[in-house]
């Protein structure tokens, strides 16, 4: 029978055959969390991001530049409110800053920028359209219950949008309505992750 060996022993080996990261990871492990907290520093306070950029050694830039790109991508988002709208901006700013072909980059934000003009102008009239339509239904429904109980047709008025269930469905409508448009934003971001 084989000797046991403590998980200790086990963890040992696996990392021996594992072997040593090479100079490169830990480049990238020490510097993409600094490029994380300069993103969200620079989306919250207003300063210069390339002249802070710029006071890394041209060997670790990159990867403080990745770790820039993750948060600032992680902002741009639907315009639902005007925190998210300055968020989406200030992040478009700073990607611009760091990506090195801006013509590229203007390029996916020109087509980013038509996704979210649409949201606002055209999503707005979807969503409010979807409401009254929800909120028609579910009165409806209601109206036809309370006939069905009481056997008189009773048209009294119930403020349904108050209700739990309408609530409930008028919030997975609108992530239904939603989803396109961020199914859009994520092919962009896509692209521009492919952006030098």
């Amino acid at each position: 029978m084989g000797e046991i060996k403590s998980a200790a022993e086990i963890a040992r080996e696996k990392l021996e055959k594992i072997g040593e990261p090479t100079e490169e990871e830990r480049l990238k492990w020490q510097y993409v969390p600094k490029g994380e907290k300069l993103a969200a520093r620079y989306i919250k306070e207003n300063f210069n991001l390339a002249t802070e950029l710029n006071s890394y050694e041209e060997k670790v830039r990159k990867h403080v530049i990745d770790g820039i790109t993750g948060i600032l991508m992680r902002n741009i988002s639907l315009p639902q409110n005007d925190m998210a709208r300055r968020n989406t901006k200030k992040a478009m700013e700073g990607l611009k800053t760091v990506k090195s072909d801006k013509v590229a980059v203007e390029n996916v934000f020109s087509k980013m920028r038509h996704v979210l003009d649409h949201y606002v102008e055209q999503g707005e009239q979807q969503r409010k359209q979807a409401y009254e339509s929800l909120k028609a239904e579910f009165e409806a429904k209601i109206q036809q219950a309370i006939k069905q109980q009481t056997g008189v047709n009773a048209q009294m008025k119930i403020d349904v949008a108050r209700q739990p269930q309408f609530q409930e469905e008028w919030q997975k409508l609108q992530a239904q309505l939603d989803s396109q448009y961020i199914q859009l934003l994520d092919e962009y971001k896509q692209e521009l992750s492919a952006i030098a």
